[in-house]
């Protein structure tokens, strides 16, 4: 199986771990695990920071996966999509 198709994500989108954890109450093993298997985050090298995808976050967390495969399409102004960007404050 192949992993999916990562989430392009712009500055205002991007969230740390520890702040991930935070907002969803869930511990470091869960956030890394729905990064891996959701694509929600990337880690540029071996040792650096995860950058999480804020909006896809929350998709995950909501068990919204239409969201979630119309963002990872690039349809940010989808109605299901921006929701998600209107309720964490982020523009589109």
């Amino acid at each position: 199986m192949t992993s999916p198709w990562p989430i392009l994500m712009r500055a205002d989108d991007i969230i740390a771990l520890k702040t991930a954890v935070h907002r969803t109450g869930k511990s470091e093993k869960t956030i890394r695990s729905w990064c891996k298997v959701y694509g929600i985050g990337i880690q540029a090298c071996a040792g650096g920071p995860l950058e999480i995808s804020a909006p896809a976050l929350e998709m995950v967390r909501h068990g919204d996966v239409v969201a979630l495969e119309l963002l990872r399409e690039g349809k940010r102004d989808h109605p299901r999509v921006s929701r998600y960007f209107d309720h964490l404050g982020i523009p589109t």
